[in-house]
């Protein structure tokens, strides 16, 4: 798996600091959101909830989990090649995404101090997961050489603005996929220890706790506003939110594949897997889920990845951008047309079957 060896000692990889990333579309976004009317937020209804959790959060289980132990201690030059870059590659979008968390949580913080302090101080302990993420992250990525400046990355980007709305729909979902991401790897890797090339794979267990932990959080602001799960326009809204977020996993597996041939994984069962979980876990909150049993709902995901791939091809070659541009316009719109007969597939209505269930 990962061949063509060389000396622990060898000199080949030379040590690179980014204060820049490749952007693209997939890449992890740093948001801003309406701070005003984040403290203005009537969470009453979730008050009990909100400070059990805030409990748990200074109770820190974690605090003495992200610690690097002698298996980080040796040479990692005999990972090369494509299997080499497509973890590196990993390591850096996982980092960047959790830093970004860390960012918007620290700001939220911030900004919320002295007018809401029960979410001034929730947010301050999650920008500490967040940040012992991202730093952990990169610590790995130094062990190939490779690390991000991320000083120097939160002055370079670009912030994109989100309504607290958006905010607390995305950060629920991706916290939530972060946990199946995480659980499903690790549990692989139990039952197949051959492929667990690398040993922060070991922490996976007590990590994705804490991004359960982060997704239950906002489950709890969620259900705290009845016009994100209780009108006509939040059950569009949660199906947008679903449909973005899986399509954008889907893409982001598949760029990957050979990352996920290394840990013995099928990135398309894999893919699957981690989206049929999220959405029967979004259930417990949205107020639909996503027919992911529908014949046509995978099937059109894995057309748009497969459409994703040749955007990349083309992005990669050496012609003009002009061409590129033109090459690229119909798989784009090929993209869109299958996302938009994804969005008409009729969800499952989620309140409804929580009512069944009681």
């Amino acid at each position: 798996m990962v061949a063509n060896l060389q000396s622990p000692n060898s000199p080949v990889f030379q040590s690179e600091i980014k204060s820049t990333v490749h952007e693209t579309l997939l890449t992890p976004r740093f948001y801003t959101t309406d701070f005003e009317k984040t403290a203005n937020l009537d969470i009453s209804a979730q008050d009990e909830e909100l400070r059990t959790m805030l409990e748990e959060m200074r109770t820190d289980y974690n605090r003495h989990h992200f610690v690097r132990n002698e298996e980080f201690e040796r040479s990692w030059d005999h990972i090369t090649g494509a299997e080499r870059k497509a973890f590196i590659d990993y390591l850096e979008r996982s980092c960047i995404s959790e830093f970004s968390g860390f960012l918007l949580f620290k700001e939220l913080s911030r900004k919320l101090k002295g007018r809401s302090p029960l979410l001034s101080e929730i947010f301050h302990l999650m920008a500490r997961d967040e940040a012992r993420h991202a730093g952990f992250l990169n610590k790995a990525m130094g062990d190939f050489k490779v690390s991000l400046d991320l000083g120097k990355l939160t002055k370079k980007r670009t912030y994109t603005f989100f309504p607290i709305e958006w905010v607390i729909y995305t950060v629920y979902l991706s916290e939530k996929i972060g946990y199946w991401r995480y659980i499903l790897i690790y549990r692989h890797l139990e039952q197949n220890p051959e492929n667990r090339f690398y040993p922060i794979f070991r922490m996976f267990e007590s990590w994705c706790q804490d991004e359960n932990r982060h997704g239950d959080i906002f489950k709890a602001l969620l259900r705290s506003q009845p016009q994100l799960w209780d009108t006509w326009q939040s059950r569009l809204w949660s199906r947008f939110f679903l449909l973005s977020v899986f399509a954008t996993h889907t893409l982001t597996v598949h760029e990957r594949s050979k990352f996920y041939d290394m840990l013995g994984l099928d990135a398309t069962n894999f893919d699957h897997d981690v989206i049929r979980e999220t959405n029967a876990t979004a259930g417990r909150a949205f107020p639909v889920m996503l027919d992911t049993d529908h014949p046509e709902f995978y099937d059109r995901l894995d057309r748009c990845s497969d459409l994703n791939l040749k955007i990349s091809e083309i992005n990669n070659s050496n012609q003009p951008q002009i061409v590129k541009s033109f090459r690229k316009l119909p798989l784009i719109l090929g993209i869109l047309g299958h996302l938009l007969r994804l969005f008409l597939i009729k969800p499952i209505d989620a309140e409804a079957l929580r009512g069944t269930v009681l």
